[in-house]
């Protein structure tokens, strides 16, 4: 096969990429493909002759330059940046490359893969859950002394730490004599997590403060025991409803919270 047709093959397999490409050699970028071209908002002429490193960053160019120069070797690692388009726009990507022969030529071949949207839906997603840790962290007040904590979600090890650290001191702040402490939102939980979340009742214990449990699984209850705690020494009732029952809360009492 000779070097012309071998490239014209290879520049066939380019365009049915999906993600942009580049092929560059001795930091100059001598192809593109049709995706690249959209991609990087300029004519095929304008990016080719250019250098790979001009779409970065300053910060970042030394750090690629050396990545670009290991990747003739084997291929580099995926990683990701914030890259330039050619009208100056900036870009969050996803970047790997590897080694090609194009010809007698070796070059470098880059995949660049926009994850704007991907970033974009993580940061919506961190934002949800931190509302929900917010939430999480609430005493909702029903009467005078007495409270609800209702835990939602997914709470890992530092979110249970950081309850453990700060509920003592909401209870105190708010004169909390009666905690009803409400897992029944709660969807998973590993042994640290419940932990932590029971150490909170021997905290508010030392306080001075009663705690009932609610919503307790049995996923959850087998946990607790298999971490030895006495689950008969804590009160425990089915639903807030029945807590507030036990501590002679009329059932018709309008609370500030849907939980049952």
């Amino acid at each position: 096969m000779n070097e012309s047709l071998s490239q014209i093959d290879y520049r066939e397999i380019m365009e049915y990429s999906r993600d942009p490409l580049i092929i560059h050699t001795n930091l100059k970028i001598i192809d593109v493909n049709h995706v690249a071209v959209d991609f990087f908002r300029a004519t095929k002429d304008k990016i080719i002759g250019a250098s790979p490193l001009d779409i970065f960053q300053e910060a970042s160019k030394l750090a690629i330059e050396k990545r670009i120069e290991s990747a003739y070797q084997q291929p580099a690692k995926v990683i990701e940046e914030t890259i330039y388009r050619m009208d100056g726009t900036t870009v969050e990507v996803e970047l790997y490359c590897h080694p090609v022969q194009i010809g007698t030529t070796k070059a470098i071949q880059t995949y660049v893969r926009d994850i704007t949207e991907l970033k974009e839906k993580e940061l919506k997603q961190l934002e949800i859950m931190k509302e929900i840790n917010e939430l999480s962290a609430t005493l909702v007040p029903v009467l005078n002394g007495i409270a609800i904590l209702p835990l939602m979600g997914s709470i890992d090890e530092d979110r249970a730490k950081q309850l453990l650290d700060e509920v003592p001191f909401k209870v105190q702040e708010q004169d909390i004599n009666f905690l009803i402490i409400d897992f029944s939102g709660m969807y998973t939980l590993n042994s640290v997590v419940t932990d932590y979340l029971f150490k909170i009742n021997n905290v508010l214990s030392l306080l001075g403060v009663r705690s009932i449990i609610t919503g307790l699984r049995p996923q959850l209850a087998l946990t607790a025991i298999q971490l030895d705690y006495k689950l008969d020494s804590i009160p425990t009732k089915s639903t807030v409803k029945q807590a507030l029952q036990s501590l002679g809360i009329n059932q018709n009492l309008t609370i500030p919270l849907d939980i049952e």
